[in-house]
């Protein structure tokens, strides 16, 4: 049969690759927690689409205003920003983007120049990518409505400024999965970008202090970027702007260049992978040496703690520290408290912002706890196939998730005293009340979070593997619902804050705050029963979800 059917036109093969991805998402939507996970991400959609609407009025003002007051050169940072959005925002919501990998359709008999239609396809659908189209289209109704004439000639550079993007952002996105196939240089990598990352934030306080010269030593360098993709689209319109013919056909030909170069390289990318090249993490095959195994037993010790619970305690901090990621999220904290210090602490370049000590620990409180709370509303995301392990061991549920549960607590406590000891070295003692206030209310919003973290992770389990960038982030019910529920608790403790201010009485914080420990630790306590009962109704979900 193969022989006599007619091969489908390259057009056919993407429409029936499109209709086969719109069934899936269709079908997916069967099963009740696709649905939430889709009502969630619809809301993160609505929050993006009105961040990208605000930023198009700027791009749109933007373009008018240096149209119609002859500040053409000016244009070439705006596409600069837009260069850059497109290129660095994949990288850091890479968990956030499309999970399917277009790369399994090579299992379909579809034809090369169709797969390469398809890759740049998927780049179109990232955020970043739309987003950055919507901001071109601003520009070019702001200089639609400031110059006529500049229209035609912004559309051509446009279009190519739109080509030469996507072309580069999966050209670098394959590139990157290529040499980010084994765990250990992805943890590696990921660890480096975020620090340097993370390093930026103390770039303004250093520039402040010391960098009074360094804004002219920046426009100078800026001739020196102007064969990169943002400065030929920006020169070429401010030549188009100024009726300047050979500059408007050279910054054309450098984007032609730029598209050429990248296509090609992209071709040769996808070719290997149509050609059968086989990305994997596991090791290469490797005579096997006989060794001896070792064996532990875990000695039983009388102490406040079960042995049930001491392993599964000890079973989460062993994937801790084989978690990468997962390690990474505990270095950062401890380091923001610094910048933090550094940027609004006294004795900072910024006096006018600076922040008093009654506001900054509690705020810097409220900070760790959003981020290191967050993970415990899927905390079943790296179990997979060993979910099962613990339905079919003679351990009560509410077992599990009270390991689980204290040893995030003791992590999170660690985090807070270490932070909270290099805030008070940073900005000074707070005073015995304030510090008892802060640490109570720390209590709290750990306390209070358990239950719902624990209903949220049975109810809502997302599967997650160690070492992986993409596609690893919680349901979107997961995620919407640790929000909720630390802006209210947020709210609580920022009123009963205040309420020692109006009282005039400052232990007032910290007593409220015990009732309050006391009465969400009374809570979790008499959930664990209900949440024994409802990992036995969610048993088939967590084993579907997280073991295929």
């Amino acid at each position: 049969m193969a022989d006599v059917t007619r091969m489908p036109g390259v057009l056919e093969q993407v429409r029936l690759v499109a209709e086969l991805r719109w069934r899936i998402l269709k079908n997916g939507l069967r099963r009740k927690n696709s649905r939430w996970d889709l009502i969630g991400m619809v809301w993160v959609g609505i929050v993006s689409a009105l961040t990208t609407a605000g930023l198009c009025f700027a791009f749109y003002l933007g373009a008018y205003e240096f149209l119609l007051k002859n500040r053409t050169a000016w244009l070439v940072l705006l596409y600069w920003a837009i260069f850059l959005w497109w290129q660095v925002f994949p990288i850091f919501v890479a968990g956030f983007g499309s999970n399917f990998e277009f790369a399994k359709l090579l299992r379909f008999p579809l034809s090369l120049r169709a797969f390469y239609l398809l890759g740049l396809g998927y780049g179109l659908s990232d955020f970043g990518a739309i987003s950055s189209i919507c901001w071109i289209l601003s520009m070019i109704a702001g200089a639609a409505s400031a110059r006529v004439d500049v229209v035609p000639a912004m559309l051509v550079v446009s279009v190519l400024f739109v080509l030469v993007n996507v072309t580069l952002e999966r050209l670098a996105g394959s590139w990157l999965e290529k040499l980010l196939s084994k765990r250990r240089t992805r943890e590696v990598f990921l660890g480096l970008f975020v620090l340097s990352m993370v390093s930026l934030n103390f770039l303004n306080p250093a520039l402040q202090k010391w960098g009074r010269g360094s804004t002219s030593r920046i426009l100078q360098l800026i001739p020196y970027v102007g064969w990169l993709p943002g400065s030929l689209a920006g020169n070429a319109v401010d030549a188009a702007a100024r009726e300047n013919q050979h500059g408007l056909l050279l910054g054309i030909a450098g984007l032609l260049a730029w598209a050429g170069i990248g296509s090609g390289l992209l071709w040769r990318r996808f070719a290997a992978q149509y050609s059968g090249e086989e990305i994997s993490d596991s090791p290469a095959p490797a005579v096997a040496k006989k060794r001896d195994k070792k064996q532990f037993f875990a000695e039983e010790r009388p102490g406040l703690l079960s042995p049930q619970v001491t392993a599964v305690a000890t079973k989460e901090f062993r994937y801790l520290t084989r978690n990468g990621f997962a390690f990474l999220a505990l270095v950062l904290p401890p380091i923001m408290v610094v910048f933090f210090s550094f940027q609004f602490g006294p004795g900072s370049a910024l006096k006018e912002h600076t922040v008093k000590p009654g506001l900054f620990f509690p705020g810097i409180m409220a900070y760790l706890i959003l981020i290191l709370l967050s993970p415990a509303y899927n905390s079943f995301a790296y179990e997979g196939k060993g979910i099962q392990t613990y339905f079919m061991a003679p351990v009560p549920f509410r077992v599990v998730l009270l390991g689980k549960n204290l040893f995030l607590a003791s992590l999170v406590a660690f985090e807070l005293a270490l932070s909270l000891s290099i805030l008070t070295w940073r900005i000074g003692w707070p005073g015995t009340p304030l510090f008892a206030a802060t640490v109570a209310a720390g209590m709290f919003a750990v306390a209070g979070q358990l239950a719902i973290a624990n209903w949220s992770s049975l109810s809502f389990p997302k599967k997650m593997e160690i070492g992986k960038m993409k596609g690893q982030r919680n349901s979107g019910v997961a995620v919407w619902t640790a929000f909720g529920v630390q802006i209210v608790l947020g709210g609580i403790c920022a009123l009963v804050l205040f309420a020692g201010q109006w009282t005039g009485n400052p232990w007032l914080p910290p007593m409220v705050f015990a009732g309050l420990t006391a009465a969400a630790l009374g809570g979790y306590v008499s959930s664990l029963e209900a949440m024994n009962r409802l990992a036995e109704a969610k048993k088939a979900l967590l084993i579907e979800t997280l073991c295929r």
